[in-house]
């Protein structure tokens, strides 16, 4: 079970994404939803999570459509809360239910963040018999597409893998200033907006990180010498050498069997 300070964190996180995402919805709630609209959010949420390579997909409430926490009482009462595992279990396939709902006790409002799994390899999870997923930020019927991709899965991408206990202290400065170089270089139109976002968005819209996680290829690209240890069990000896007057380090990346 998650502290209060790593929730408060994972939800800071969160917020801070520049939109909501496939495997993420924000939701005021006030006081009720619908039991059927959570049923879909939960097929739609699981399968995208899949499709995402996201460790859970979330469905939050007592958030507003600016991102701004304005307090849920929705099933104010734990016992009531909890009885929604088995509520959801009963009309989903495999009996697949939330991970864990978590109470936020944040200080603008109680928030509410259910946690959702990712549906297993090889079995989209479906609603009352239904296959949702997210069109935008809308729900929608899975597409055939979609349907296939979990269904018959490829090979896990390993760059796009994301180390859990990595954090941004484990990439270089310089490392992502040359980053930020190259993707204005690259994205001219963007080059105003790029300096406005803190490392963390920017690394986001690069796709180098995932939702603020580490990835395999933020250590490659952007690690510290010492941060190679991330990459085990694979093989990796990550060497910065001086490049020229201007750009201090730059990553030689040498594969070991």
């Amino acid at each position: 079970m998650k502290t209060q300070a790593e929730l408060l964190q994972l939800l800071s996180r969160l917020l801070a994404l520049p939109a909501e995402t496939e495997w993420l919805e924000f939701k005021e709630a006030k006081e009720n939803f619908d039991f059927t609209k959570l049923g879909k959010y939960f097929s739609a949420l699981s399968n995208e999570a899949n499709l995402n390579r996201q460790s859970a997909g979330w469905l939050i409430f007592g958030i507003n459509t600016h991102h701004q926490v304005v307090g849920s009482n929705y099933r104010p009462d734990r016992a009531q809360l909890d009885k929604l595992k088995k509520e959801i279990a009963d009309k989903t396939s495999g009996r697949l239910t939330f991970t864990e709902i978590h109470e936020v006790q944040h200080p603008q409002g109680r928030v509410v963040m259910f946690e959702i799994p990712p549906t297993p390899p090889g079995i989209p999870t479906a609603w009352e018999g239904h296959f949702y997923g997210r069109e935008n930020e809308s729900l929608s019927p899975l597409s055939l597409s979609e349907l296939e991709r979990i269904r018959h899965p490829a090979h896990p991408d390993w760059s796009a893998q994301t180390i859990a206990d990595a954090t941004l202290d484990d990439l270089l400065p310089q490392a992502i200033l040359k980053a930020r170089q190259q993707y204005q270089e690259k994205h001219p139109h963007l080059a105003e907006q790029v300096d406005s976002w803190n490392d963390t968005i920017f690394l986001n819209k690069a796709k180098i990180t995932i939702a603020g996680r580490i990835t395999n290829t933020a250590i490659l690209l952007l690690g510290r010498p010492e941060s190679v240890h991330w990459l085990s069990p694979a093989q990796a000896q990550m060497t910065w050498v001086l490049k020229d007057t201007q750009w201090g380090n730059s990553s030689l990346i040498r594969w070991n069997g």
